[in-house]
């Protein structure tokens, strides 16, 4: 690992290729054929009447807790699939990580109308609007946890290949004891933002209304919605503090065992002055129950699993990158990737048609709209890059404050911002430039917390014996900086960033137009024409903001992000 600084001989960036023209046809296909099925979507659909009450909050929170689960469970499995894939193969690589770079910038919020109206003309409309639920959520905890997992898979020290090389590893057993173990805390702390990450769009899919389609769902979010909209005060806070009490439920009997499980992993000489203790895991670790249930159940069930994945010690020689591509493609892989061709060039042929059917003052809107969209976001990044950093690395590094500021972090990440919003847009806009100021505040409360759990995974995976180096070494504050917590930072602030940015142009949908007490704010920026086109379903305009969007977050991806992810493969990994 080197210190922390640049030089004229940088790794050059990928250039995009034929293969990022397909995945971006192929995404234009699935939208325009989502647009095409929302033609046929009922005209008028009625949400069930969403109680106030407290006595229905156990229910509501049960609900929303239930397709957390299920987009998270999901988000997990797809995580370490993809994200395995992508570091094993480089063929696979060549389609998966562009195609993830794609699926992150697409804005959560600008789809799920096309995903809803799709659903619920094939669907019943109650099932349709659960499902759309549950993918809205996934794709607001997927992105950040694949990236953090193929991170640590790209950054895997060499000792540990050459251990697993060395001692005849099959695929399934590195995978099980090197491989997953080093990228378990960052995947905790990542499935930790995860959550938070979905609480804030949560209440966006459970409240959904697209013209006079109302496609709410009980739960959580439409509670503190519905609270918001009517001016209950008191029902608002009751729900925040239903929220609040499931996040402080979660943190004590999930995620502190989970971490404390995890610091185990660390890659380090000399254990912690500190260690991490949860008093939730030493419960458990007592409990008879868990060891009947690990006796009877997960043992046997580990067992069969291993076998049936493992293989002979004479196929786990290959290396760790498989080099494919010398491999000829079969007949069938020839004939599929020509059929895929075909139908991605005929849905771009059919969603140009579409597209072209806008004004040319309608595309020069578009294009003010981005600029001013990214403007907003780099400022947002800047700032959250501002605090995050020295913030993550005294909560990761100090566990007597992480114990103290850790949960609440949690808490705050996890209030929906959407339900803050129209209070803080009043204060806001007394002032000059009220409005701006706005969106880029809820862009920093829709995408700073991916940052800091990055930044606070980084820190708390530094080794101990580095961090008592650096002391007998006598290094200046700055030079502990620069050689040891910036360059092991810098994969993780990496990962964080593009997820980071990814949220704030997510949050730009709903920062850049709000409709409040009858009143709609908006200003100029690609989240408001979004919104202005989902409320009116002009798919036109709502399928070329879309693209825009998809476009300009894919090219900073490729052309910025790729560039220092590289740089952390190089240059920063930790060995």
């Amino acid at each position: 690992m080197r210190p922390f600084r640049f030089s004229p001989a940088l790794p050059r960036t990928p250039a995009l290729t034929l293969g990022d023209g397909l995945i971006l046809l192929a995404i234009t296909t699935l939208l325009y054929a989502g647009a095409r099925l929302a033609f046929d979507a009922p005209s008028v659909v009625a949400g069930p009447e969403i109680s106030l009450s407290p006595s229905a909050l156990p229910w509501y929170a049960f609900l929303s807790v239930g397709r957390m689960m299920a987009a998270y469970f999901l988000s997990l499995l797809f995580s370490l699939f993809y994200g395995y894939a992508a570091a094993h193969h480089r063929t696979a690589r060549v389609v998966l990580m562009p195609l993830l770079d794609i699926l992150q910038s697409v804005p959560i919020l600008s789809f799920l109308p096309v995903v809803l109206l799709s659903f619920s003309s094939i669907l019943p409309t109650g099932f349709a609007s659960e499902l759309a639920a549950i993918v809205l959520i996934f794709t607001s905890q997927a992105w950040n946890m694949t990236f953090s997992f193929y991170q640590s898979m790209t950054t895997l020290p060499m000792e540990l290949r050459e251990a697993g090389a060395i001692f005849r590893f099959s695929p399934w057993l590195r995978f099980k004891t090197v491989e997953l173990p080093f990228a378990s805390i960052g995947l905790i702390w990542n499935s930790i933002m995860s959550w938070s990450g979905g609480w804030f769009f949560l209440m966006a899919s459970e409240t959904f209304h697209v013209g006079n389609r109302d496609f709410r769902l009980p739960g959580l979010g439409s509670y503190l919605q519905t609270a918001a909209n009517r001016g209950d005060t008191s029902a608002l806070l009751l729900g925040l503090g239903a929220l609040v009490l499931i996040i402080i439920l979660l943190d004590q009997m999930v995620w502190k065992p989970l971490l404390a499980w995890a610091d185990k992993f660390k890659l380090e000489m000399v254990e912690s002055e500190e260690p991490r203790t949860a008093w939730f895991l030493d419960v458990l670790s007592r409990s008879w129950l868990v060891e009947k249930f690990g006796m009877s159940f997960w043992e046997p069930l580990t067992e069969r699993l291993n076998r049936r994945l493992e293989v002979s010690p004479d196929a786990s020689i290959a290396p760790l990158e498989k080099t494919d591509g010398d491999e000829r493609p079969s007949p069938t892989a020839i004939a599929l990737g020509l059929l895929f061709t075909l139908v991605v060039l005929y849905g771009g042929y059919q969603a140009a048609g579409l597209l072209l059917s806008l004004t040319s003052s309608a595309w020069l809107h578009l294009g003010a709209g981005l600029l001013a969209t990214f403007a907003r976001v780099v400022a947002a990044l800047l700032i959250t890059l501002l605090w995050t950093i020295p913030v993550g690395v005294a909560i990761g590094m100090n566990r007597r404050l992480a114990s103290l500021l850790q949960p609440a972090a949690q808490v705050v990440a996890a209030i929906p911002a959407t339900a803050l919003f129209p209070v803080l847009l009043l204060a806001l806009l007394q002032l000059p430039a009220g409005l701006n100021l706005a969106a880029v505040t809820l862009m920093l409360m829709g995408s700073q917390w991916y940052l800091l759990f990055n930044v606070i995974a980084g820190a708390a995976a530094i080794p101990q014996d580095l961090r008592f180096t650096t002391d007998l070494l006598r290094f200046s504050r700055v030079d502990r900086w620069r050689n040891l917590i910036l360059p092991a930072l810098f994969p993780y602030i990496v990962t964080g960033s593009i997820t980071a940015s990814g949220g704030a142009w997510n949050a730009s949908i709903i920062a850049e137009h709000t409709e409040f007490a009858g009143q709609t704010h908006e200003t100029i920026g690609i989240g408001a024409i979004i919104a202005q086109a989902t409320a009116e379903g002009d798919f036109a305009l709502l399928l070329a903001g879309t693209l825009a969007l998809v476009v300009t977050v894919v090219l900073i991806n490729r052309l910025f992000w790729r560039w220092l992810y590289l740089i952390a493969e190089e240059r920063y990994r930790m060995e």
